[in-house]
C-alpha cells in the first residue's frame, strides 16, 4: 500500500512539472531557441535541444573535398547533432569528380542525400530535372535566417525565380604563387596587372630549374573567364548555343595552352589522369611547381597543406572588360526526394550563421556570406586566411555581375572542352580543328538541351 501511495506521488509530481514547463518557453518563461542554433539566438554558439519531444531524424550529407575539409566538415556535424540530439547525420564525401559519380546513379533513383553539396557547373542540370528542391519557402518562413546576408550573395543559386541552392561562401579566381620559389630560380614577383606573356615567361624560368609552372587549368573554368576578358561569354543568354561564333577565341588560347604543354611548363596528361584533385596530391603543395591556379577558398587548404605561406595574384586579364566576378564558392542544395527538408533547411542555416560552426570552418568554403559571422571570425583569423578574406574584399571593388548559372548540358560541354584540348596536346588535332570540332559539337548538344 505505501508503495502504491508512494508510486502515486510521483507520478503526480512528474505530471506537475511537465505541466509547468510551458511548451516551448524552455523552463524559463522565453522563446526557446532556433533548433539550428544560430547566430541570431541568444547565445553565438547555438543551445542545447534535448529533443525529447522530436521524431529522430536521419540526415545524409554529401561533399567533395580533400581531408582537411572532410575533417572539419565532420567536426561541424558533431556539434550540430550535439545541439540537435534528435538528429542524426549520415557523411557521404568524395573527391570532386568521384562526387559527380556517386550522385548520379542516386538522382536517377531518386535516391539523392538530403543535402548535396552544389556547384555551379551542375545547378542547371539539377535544377531544371526536378532533382533539387526550391528553398524560397524556407527562407520565407525563417528556416534559413538571411537578414545578414545580402540579397545578391544569395540570387547567384537561382535559376529563374527559383532559388535551387543556397551559396556557403563568395570566391574569386586568383593564382598563387611560391614567391620563393620563383625568387630562387631567379624570377621576380609578378605584379597585379600581369598578363599572360608574364605567365609564359614565369613556365620558361620554372622549367630551367626542373619545375612545373602550373599542374594544369581546368579548362571549363579559365576559358570563359579568358573569353569574359575579350569582352565574350561561354554561353548565350538563351543556353542554346555558345556565347561566341569567332574561333579566333578558342585558337588564341589553346594556342597558347598547348605551347605550356609541348614545352613541359604543365604537368603531363598521364600523370594528371593519376591525380586526385585534391590539395595533399597537388604539384604547388608538394613543391613541384611554382603555382597553382583556382578559387580563393581552395588558398587555405593549399597553405595548410604545404605548411609554407604564399602570394596571391588576380588572374590575368582581370583588368580586362571588367572580368573579375564574384561567385559562389558552392552550394548547399537539398534533393527533392527527401522526406526532411525543413530539418535539411535547418542544418543549412546552421552552417551559414552560426558563429561557432564557423569558427571550425574558418572560410575554406568561401569567405562567409553571413556579415555577422564575417566580423565574427575577423579577429580569429591567421595570416593565410586574412589574405583570402582581403581578396574577397578586394575582388568584391573590382568585379562585374558573374554570368548565370550555366545552362542544361553544360557538363556535356565541360567535357567536350578537356577532351578536345586534350586532343590537341596529344597533337591529334591542330588548335584550329580543335577551335571548329568544339564549337559545332557544343551548339548542337546545347540545342538538344
Amino acid at each position: 500500500m505505501k508503495k502504491a501511495l508512494t508510486m502515486l506521488l510521483m507520478v503526480s509530481l512528474v505530471i506537475g512539472l511537465a505541466a509547468c514547463g510551458g511548451g516551448n518557453s524552455g523552463g524559463n518563461g522565453a522563446a526557446g531557441p532556433s533548433p539550428s542554433g544560430s547566430a541570431s539566438s541568444a547565445s553565438p554558439s547555438g543551445s542545447a535541444d534535448s529533443g525529447g519531444d522530436k521524431e529522430p531524424v536521419t540526415l545524409r550529407i554529401a561533399w567533395w573535398g580533400g581531408q582537411a575539409r572532410h575533417d572539419y566538415t565532420l567536426k561541424v556535424i558533431e556539434l550540430y547533432e550535439s545541439l540537435n540530439p534528435h538528429v542524426t547525420i549520415e557523411p557521404e564525401y568524395a573527391s570532386f569528380d568521384d562526387h559527380w559519380k556517386k550522385l548520379a546513379p542516386q538522382a536517377a533513383a531518386k535516391n539523392l542525400p538530403d543535402i548535396i553539396q552544389m556547384d555551379i557547373s551542375y545547378l542547371s542540370q539539377y535544377g531544371t530535372q526536378g532533382q533539387i528542391a526550391d528553398l524560397t519557402p524556407f527562407i520565407e518562413n525563417g528556416t534559413i535566417d538571411t537578414s545578414n546576408i545580402s540579397e545578391s550573395a544569395i540570387s547567384g543559386g537561382k535559376i529563374g525565380d527559383k532559388l535551387y541552392a543556397f551559396n556557403l561562401g563568395s570566391n574569386a579566381l586568383l593564382a598563387v604563387i611560391d614567391k620563393a620559389m620563383l625568387e630562387k630560380a631567379g624570377g621576380k614577383m609578378p605584379s597585379q596587372d600581369w598578363t599572360w606573356d608574364d605567365v609564359t615567361a614565369m613556365g620558361e624560368t620554372m622549367k630551367s630549374q626542373g619545375k612545373l609552372l602550373t599542374q594544369d587549368l581546368r579548362h571549363d573554368v579559365f576559358f570563359p573567364f579568358y573569353l569574359r576578358s575579350k569582352g565574350q561569354h561561354m554561353y548565350a543568354a538563351d543556353g542554346k548555343s555558345l556565347g561566341y561564333d569567332d574561333d579566333k577565341y578558342f585558337i588564341d588560347f589553346y594556342t597558347m595552352y598547348n605551347n605550356w604543354y609541348q614545352k613541359g611548363y604543365l604537368l603531363s596528361l598521364d600523370k594528371l589522369a593519376q591525380k586526385k584533385g585534391t590539395p595533399e596530391d597537388g604539384e604547388l603543395e608538394l613543391g613541384n611547381a611554382v603555382s597553382t591556379w583556382g578559387w580563393s577558398n581552395q588558398y587555405i587548404l593549399s597553405s595548410q597543406v604545404a605548411k609554407r605561406p604564399f602570394e596571391i595574384l588576380p588572374v590575368p586579364g582581370w583588368n580586362e572588360n571588367k572580368a573579375l566576378f564574384l561567385k559562389p564558392s558552392m552550394y548547399f542544395s537539398i534533393a527533392e526526394n527527401s522526406k526532411h527538408k525543413e530539418e535539411a533547411a535547418k542544418f543549412i542555416d546552421f552552417w551559414v550563421n552560426n558563429i561557432d560552426a564557423n569558427k571550425i570552418i574558418m572560410g575554406e568554403r568561401g569567405v562567409p556570406v553571413s556579415s555577422a559571422v564575417k566580423e565574427a571570425l575577423k579577429p580569429l583569423l591567421s595570416p593565410e586566411q586574412a589574405k583570402v578574406f582581403d581578396y574577397v574584399s578586394w575582388a568584391e571593388q573590382n568585379s562585374s555581375e558573374m554570368d548565370p548559372p550555366n545552362p542544361p548540358g553544360a557538363t556535356e560541354v565541360d567535357k567536350l572542352l578537356k577532351e578536345t584540348a586534350e586532343q590537341i596536346m596529344y597533337k591529334k588535332l591542330t588548335v584550329e580543328e580543335g577551335a571548329k570540332k568544339f564549337r559545332e559539337e557544343a551548339n548542337k548538344i546545347l540545342a538538344k538541351k
